[in-house]
């Protein structure tokens, strides 16, 4: 913001204020002398200058500077074009629609953001898109401003919402980061939605044509596999007493990767009977050497609990591409 100054009532003021400044002015040109003498001297002896005195800030009267600093901003901002508010006092903006039939979530939902949060004066506190990772999180365990705004939008969707402070954090703030009453602004694009009832229906729709397909087999508990490659013959299958070696990829029918031993360049070694239930039936199946692609059903995966926090959803359908490399023992 560009100060403006009025520079006759500047000179002016100044020019009576003169002579009773030039004392004090005095006073403080000796002081500043005596401080960059102490400064020297401290030097000299190889120690540092103490730092000045940060000025103390008193939380109560920062939070009603904040509150009104943040109901100033909503004010002005309502009247601005495209700006939208609910009952709640929530502000949003549009800045991009995705696909007509992409899905809204509700409240219980895990959803999948990217996301910028800002300070009212443009300060950055928070961005997945610097970390380069969306966020994932069930929609009903963050601040109410995001619970309520998320559910406006559809995949896809690019919103922009300025979140009042009894919607963010209010008057305890996040220390470090926003202080007490601060109004918040948030960009937000909706990636991905998922639920319980809507991830049950989405796997089983996968899993009944999926398991049409040429090539791919399944067994009675539900469990559908290919064989990608086979070992050399006479290689070891393992019971679910045994511990294994293998290679894997898992991904979500979206194709996003959640997890590899690929890409962390080394296998990984464990109790066959220690794992989820379609690991444990359908590594039975290998030998040593094969590779098999698993369509795991959400009830032999992470069922309706789906991995607290992410990054599987509840009820999700699992792709794991496996390569038995050792029965270990």
């Amino acid at each position: 913001m560009n100060v403006k100054l009025m520079l006759t009532a500047a000179l002016g003021a100044a020019l009576l204020a003169a002579p009773a400044c030039a004392k004090k002015a005095a006073e403080k040109t000796d002081a500043a002398k005596v401080d960059a003498a102490i400064a020297a001297e401290a030097a000299k002896a190889g120690e540092a200058a103490p730092a000045p005195a940060k000025p103390k800030v008193d939380p109560a009267k920062l939070a009603v500077d904040n509150a009104a600093k943040s109901e100033k901003f909503l004010a002005d901002n309502a009247s601005r074009e495209g700006v939208k508010a609910t009952p709640s006092g929530l502000q949003y903006r549009v800045l991009s629609e995705g696909p007509a039939d992409g899905a809204a979530p509700k409240a219980e939902d895990v959803v999948v953001v990217h996301y910028v949060g800002t300070l009212t004066d443009g300060t950055e506190f928070d961005s997945s898109v610097r970390r380069g990772a969306a966020a994932k999180f069930p929609l009903n365990q963050v601040i109410p401003g995001w619970t309520e705004g998320v559910q406006l939008m559809s995949e896809g969707d690019k919103f922009r919402f300025f979140i009042p402070p009894e919607l963010a954090y209010g008057e305890k703030g996040a220390p470090g980061a926003i202080g007490p009453n601060e109004a918040l602004i948030f960009d937000v694009e909706l990636i991905r939605v998922s639920g319980p009832v809507r991830n049950l229906a989405a796997a089983q729709k996968f899993l009944e044509a999926n398991g049409k397909k040429a090539g791919v087999k399944s067994t009675k508990s539900g469990l559908q596999y290919e064989v990608l490659a086979e070992g050399a013959a006479g290689g070891r299958s393992p019971t679910d007493a045994n511990k294994v070696s293998v290679h894997y990829e898992g991904r979500l029918l979206d194709g996003s990767v959640f997890d590899s031993s690929y890409d962390r360049g080394e296998p990984i070694e464990f109790p066959l009977g220690g794992v989820i239930a379609g690991w444990t039936e359908g590594v039975q199946l290998m030998s040593e050497g094969d590779k098999f692609r698993f369509y795991i059903p959400p009830a032999l995966a992470y069922g309706e609990q789906g991995t607290p926090g992410g990054p599987i959803g509840p009820n999700e359908a699992l792709i794991f591409d496996v390569e038995l490399l050792k029965v270990v023992d």
